[in-house]
């Protein structure tokens, strides 16, 4: 299938489109109608279809939408139906608690090692994950099929860690450090302050989000 270029806010929203299929899913939900799948994710029944026309439209008229086939068709959408290899640069506090977090895992995201400068950690294990000495880093990717790194180190070293990943062979980038970086693969910049900055002033001027 082929998919025509769609805007940011359409991708954003198919990991939620995701989250909720697989509930009904769980629950055992056989059908729903695009009426019923927005009030759910609190969107209208328009903006429902067209997000998923960007994709060629999965439902039928009067009849809506297989729950196990459209989540089936989002999975392909979002490249999750096979696992990918992940290394983790930064080995402190950010970085062990994405190693330790089991979902990963689950969605077929395999963290497989960490890196970092410091002698104290370096040869230990986090649940079960070997931390190497960062001047390992370019052998490991190239010799361990690693197509996502993760940076959760500190802002000084981002780029540059960034770029001896792409440089490595690294297709994506999943950036913690307080500084957006840049790269020739595609990047999320995650600014965990950004998003408690939002929520005060959320609480500050008494917003309710829709979605």
């Amino acid at each position: 299938m082929e998919f025509r270029r769609v805007s940011e806010a359409v991708i954003r929203r198919m990991p939620k489109y995701y989250r909720q299929l697989t509930v009904l899913r769980d629950q055992g939900m056989e059908r729903i109608s695009s009426g019923r799948l927005a009030q759910m994710m609190r969107l209208n029944a328009s903006q429902v279809r067209q997000d998923f026309n960007c994709f060629g439209g999965f439902g039928q008229q009067g009849y809506g939408y297989n729950v196990n086939t459209l989540l089936a068709e989002i999975k392909n959408i979002l490249a999750i139906t096979h696992p990918y290899n992940a290394i983790i640069v930064g080995a402190g506090n950010i970085g062990t608690a994405l190693a330790n977090f089991d979902g990963f895992e689950q969605e077929g995201f395999i963290i497989k090692a960490l890196f970092d400068v410091k002698e104290e950690l370096v040869g230990t294990e986090i649940d079960g994950k070997p931390v190497y000495h960062i001047d390992e880093l370019e052998r490991y990717v190239q010799e361990n099929n690693i197509t996502i790194g993760v940076i959760a180190a500190r802002r000084s070293v981002a780029q540059e860690i960034a770029d001896r990943m792409v440089a490595s062979g690294i297709k994506g980038i999943w950036n913690f450090a307080p500084m957006d970086v840049t790269a020739t693969v595609p990047v999320e910049n995650i600014h965990m302050t950004d998003s408690l900055i939002c929520l005060m002033y959320k609480m500050h001027h008494n917003v309710i989000s829709e979605n």
